[in-house]
């Protein structure tokens, strides 16, 4: 699964990130984003509330059952060892971090996962890729801009970033040609009043707006 996981990035380049999501919401939500064309989606640990880890399990779980190979289902926040290993029981496929961890880092690769670790200079993001990170998650991107990214890949241009933070259907387009790889997208496409209102049609069609961008 590993081979289609990093296929799939490159060619969708789009990545739903679900934070703090009830869980009565999660399919709901994934399918209507699926609906407007995401093909992958992540669900993130909440690192203040360890007893509810369990519950980003069941939630990665459900996506698993209900999209298999149609919308692959990771794991983001994950920032210890131990989290990879319940995602991977959970059924994630890939593994995200707001960090470097290069515990974090060998066991998603021993466990046959694809590994996105968080990186923001040159030295981190060349740890991490030495460490066996399959994409680096340049964060938070939007504040920076696609000038930095470009920057970065100057020198590194073996490494493929996957940019998070701050991406709109708007801003897409030049990180694309500064050399990002694939998105992050998180709460400008997860809109949580529009999916307390129950309406998940305004989210399918944003998601739309954002595949059509993701193009290129």
């Amino acid at each position: 699964m590993r081979d289609l996981v990093i296929k799939r990035t490159f060619e969708e380049r789009l990545i739903a990130i679900m934070r703090g999501m009830e869980e009565d919401k999660i399919l709901p939500l994934a399918e209507a984003l699926y609906n407007g064309g995401f093909r992958m989606i992540e669900v993130t640990f909440n690192l203040k509330d360890p007893d509810n880890y369990s519950a980003t399990g069941r939630a990665i779980s459900a996506l698993a059952r209900r999209f298999g190979e149609d919308m692959l289902a990771g794991a983001g926040t994950v920032v210890n060892p131990e989290l990879v290993d319940i995602a991977c029981d959970a059924g994630a496929l890939y593994i995200v971090s707001p960090n470097i961890n290069i515990d974090v880092i060998k066991r998603t690769r021993e466990l046959d996962l694809v590994s996105v670790p968080g990186a923001f200079t040159p030295s981190e993001c060349m740890i991490a890729h030495e460490a066996g990170a399959d994409f680096i998650k340049l964060f938070p991107a939007g504040e920076i801009g696609p000038g930095y990214l470009k920057s970065i890949k100057a020198p590194l241009s073996h490494l493929h970033f996957v940019v998070t933070g701050g991406i709109n259907e708007k801003n897409i387009p030049d990180f694309l040609k500064a050399g990002a790889a694939g998105f992050g997208v998180g709460g400008n496409i997860v809109n949580k009043d529009w999916i307390d209102a129950g309406e998940f049609g305004k989210i399918t069609d944003l998601a739309k707006k954002y595949v059509q961008a993701a193009k290129g």
